[in-house]
């Protein structure tokens, strides 16, 4: 237990819980590392934390400045906790189609939301041109640049990484994660590889996303589109080409919807779309080397910020989702068969 002085000294030191239903179906253990316990409620507080205070430090950011950043939420979130915490103001760039949850909690952070039309990335009006554009305009504004700021995969190399270590007792065969930014993938991948080059590290990718088909062909390639937000980039950043991939795997929305009701029901674990898709990625990695493998993989947020997406009925049929989910077992047989849709690194 600890005491704390503001909401930013307990950003991290989070919890593991084993996802008892699935490691007795694979004969792995399944452990998500649980993000949700951050002050912020993501894994997104610890990017947050570390490139303010590391703009603080060098003198780029200093109290009373606002911090600007184009979000898809949960950075935002993070943002506005540490701004607040710190002295600092915050304005957050977000796309419209975003889940309503996400933009409210930036708001009831006490931080400005501008909300703008989803446009790819190409187009001037892009949420991440638009946050630059802002941030450009006046001396006291302060842009965060979560995609190429690598103080974001800085603040897992230090705390994540180690925290995994830590728990897992050096154990772990394997850590799953989504690229986002790459900050989360990127960090912890650094550290652990550095205790044991045999970890391997395994990136889930959604539909809709272009890391998958970068790093099998060199070429960001996306096809169909996925209710998962914040996930998957189509170009390289400075985060991401940190990053130390051994593996990676596309997976569907509908894999995303069968997990998050099953370890609902078995686990009592309510997990968001970014989590279920970590999840899945885990259940593929224990699927072609299981059993016996330690996997990590990270719950980064809270269940219920998903709620107006994956866990509403009527935009799941609008995506073309099947309510009547998969079983596991028969997921977990699906995915030793398909092992070959798995990209591996030439070694």
């Amino acid at each position: 237990m600890r005491n704390a002085q503001r909401p930013t000294d307990l950003i991290g030191q989070t919890d593991m819980i084993r996802v008892r239903s699935l490691s007795e179906l694979t004969g792995c253990d399944i452990w998500m590392k649980l993000e949700s316990q951050n002050p912020g409620g993501s894994i997104k507080d610890r990017a947050s934390y570390q490139m303010i205070k590391d703009a603080l430090d060098s003198g780029e950011l200093e109290p009373g400045m606002t911090v600007v950043e184009g979000t898809a939420g949960n950075t935002g979130i993070g943002l506005a906790l540490v701004a607040r915490s710190l002295g600092l103001q915050m304005l957050a760039v977000m796309p419209n189609d975003q889940s309503p949850e996400k933009e409210r909690m930036i708001r009831l952070h006490g931080a400005q939301c501008k909300t703008v039309d989803p446009v790819p990335f190409r187009n001037d009006n892009h949420f991440y041109h638009t946050a630059r554009r802002l941030a450009e305009s006046r001396d006291d504004y302060w842009w965060a640049n979560q995609f190429e700021n690598t103080s974001n995969a800085r603040a897992h190399y230090l705390g994540t990484g180690p925290e995994i270590w830590q728990q897992t007792e050096g154990s772990i065969d394997i850590l799953v994660s989504v690229a986002g930014t790459g900050g989360t993938i990127a960090g912890s991948s650094m550290y652990l590889k550095e205790r044991n080059e045999d970890v391997q590290v395994w990136l889930t990718d959604p539909d809709g996303s272009g890391i998958y088909s970068f790093l099998k062909d060199g070429e960001y390639v996306a096809t169909g589109g996925s209710f998962t937000e914040g996930i998957g980039i189509m170009r390289l950043v400075e985060n991401f080409k940190q990053a130390r991939i051994d593996a990676a795997v596309n997976l569907p929305d509908q894999d995303l919807y069968a997990l998050s009701r099953y370890v609902r029901d078995h686990d009592g674990l309510v997990l968001g779309s970014s989590s279920a898709l970590n999840l899945a990625g885990a259940l593929q990695a224990a699927a072609v080397h299981g059993p016996g493998k330690t996997i990590v993989t990270f719950a980064c947020d809270l269940g219920e910020r998903s709620a107006s997406k994956l866990y509403n009925e009527n935009y799941l049929r609008e995506r073309g989702i099947e309510l009547a989910a998969e079983p596991a077992r028969e997921m977990v047989a699906r995915y030793r068969e398909m092992g070959e849709r798995v990209w591996y690194a030439a070694k």
